[in-house]
């Protein structure tokens, strides 16, 4: 009997039990190509009827690791974005959220009666702002050792070099301000004088002045402040410093959620054939989102100090890492927080500028009165004492908010950057583990239980999907 002649014969006893699909079979006899047909049953069906168990199961162990890999992707978008609050304002919600527990409070948005989310890194940008500092920035230099990592002397030879132009005009636009008559009837010898003294007196004043600066920095300039201002107004900056530095360890975080998702499916399985109830994938969903979380979160940076258990090391992922993620985190701070401008504007535009500020006053002042010498008693005849001291408070003060300008420059800014880089990174690095895991704990640590519980809200709802699959298809 030929090959051919068998399957016939198997198809019409098929269709004897009632078999009604139709199969089709294709052979090549004496290259002729014949097509055979006959009406039979879902043999798949009935194969995959013998296996000891309903073969959708199987599918369990592949969806709860997606399930694994989704909720730990959403739970590390919502850690971090959106940047800006957005949701509604819940009437009354304000008043109750005062009794609510205050896991609950911390959340983005409750204390205002709004009902809505929030990145929880910049809703905490204050606080983050505040934890770089203390666990980094602080443990590196004072403030005095990164004020001269700028190198004040180049900073003033860049002031005098690109202002040396812009001086003269400046002088002439003051004081025809203050007094028009006084300086267009001044004879040009006069104008002359005062255009010399100024030009010779400019680099010894500003190399007094950052210097002077440099002396009394803790009186004028507070960096933590400085940080933590300068975070809160550039939250998407924040997100960077952890999105970065932390980089391969949320990757790690969202691609362990399928790994360990997958293995904890696998236990799903005997135990939704054991209990055989519809209410066990949700809940097991539930268990996969917050166990990922949780074991993901740990390996990152558990255990802080490095253990050897036969040939393996085992020590959390981010310490473990701390040379490369330290370059990173370096260059983020000295090229984008710490620079000459924002130290500038922290200076003569944050909260002890009113001292910056009067400690530049006073020391040009004397300079005007030098800068018109001899003629003083005769300047302060024609003009009088009031007109005459508010041209010299205007050159005592109009140039400190002309010089920040210069500060601003981006490629003075870009070449100063590179000695505080070098200084962050190099000290950095030195910081024992349970110090260097610090600087990214804390974006978990106090809102950690948030981001497992969003992990088992979503797995809870992805396990009702899980079971909608298994048993509809």
């Amino acid at each position: 009997m030929s090959e051919l002649e068998g399957l016939l014969e198997l198809m019409e006893a098929s269709a004897e039990v009632g078999f009604e699909a139709t199969v089709l079979f294709l052979s090549v006899t004496n290259s002729d190509l014949l097509l055979y047909a006959s009406t039979f049953g879902d043999v798949g069906d009935q194969l995959l009827g013998w296996l000891p168990f309903d073969w959708r199961l199987i599918l369990i162990p592949p969806i709860t690791g997606i399930i694994g890999y989704g909720t730990n992707w959403v739970a590390i978008r919502l850690m971090f974005y959106p940047v800006e609050f957005r949701g509604v304002k819940v009437p009354g919600m304000e008043k109750v959220a005062e009794f609510l527990p205050r896991r609950i409070q911390r959340i983005p948005g409750v204390m205002e009666g709004k009902m809505g989310w929030q990145g929880i890194v910049p809703s905490r940008a204050a606080k983050m702002g505040s934890i770089a500092y203390d666990h980094s920035v602080d443990k590196v230099a004072t403030q005095e050792e990164f004020y001269q990592q700028l190198d004040p002397g180049a900073v003033s030879s860049y002031v005098v070099t690109r202002g040396k132009a812009d001086v003269f005009a400046l002088v002439d636009r003051i004081i025809q301000r203050e007094h028009p008559e006084l300086w267009t009837e001044a004879p040009q010898r006069v104008k002359d004088v005062v255009y010399q003294h100024v030009e010779t007196r400019i680099p010894e004043v500003t190399d007094n002045l950052l210097e002077k600066t440099g002396q009394n920095i803790d009186e004028v300039m507070n960096v933590k402040m400085m940080i933590i201002n300068h975070l809160e107004e550039n939250p998407r900056l924040l997100n960077r410093m952890f999105l970065e530095v932390g980089d391969k360890e949320l990757k790690f975080l969202v691609n362990m959620g399928f790994v360990f998702g997958t293995l904890l499916g696998c236990f799903s399985v005997p135990l939704f054939l054991y209990i055989d109830a519809w209410w066990v994938l949700p809940v097991s969903g539930a268990a996969v989102g917050y166990l990922t979380n949780y074991i993901a979160i740990k390996a990152i940076f558990r255990p802080t100090n490095e253990y050897k258990v036969g040939p393996f090391r085992i020590q959390g992922l981010f310490i473990k890492r701390q040379d490369d993620s330290v370059d990173t985190y370096a260059a983020i701070v000295a090229r984008e927080v710490l620079t000459v401008e924002n130290i500038a504007h922290h200076l003569l535009y944050g909260p002890k500028s009113d001292r910056t500020r009067k400690m530049i006053s006073d020391s040009l002042r004397p300079e005007v009165d030098r800068s018109v010498g001899i003629a003083e008693p005769l300047v302060r005849a024609v003009t009088g004492d009031e007109r005459y001291e508010s041209i010299r408070e205007s050159m005592a003060t109009e140039p400190i908010d002309y010089a920040y300008n210069l500060l601003s420059d981006s490629k003075l800014n870009e070449e100063r950057s590179k000695k505080m880089e070098e200084m962050v990174a190099k000290e950095m690095k030195k910081l024992p583990p349970e110090e260097y895991v610090k600087t990214l704990r804390p974006a978990f640590e106090e809102d950690e239980w948030l981001l497992i519980a969003v992990g088992a809200v979503l797995g809870f709802m992805a396990g009702w999907i899980q079971l909608m699959v298994v048993t509809t298809i």
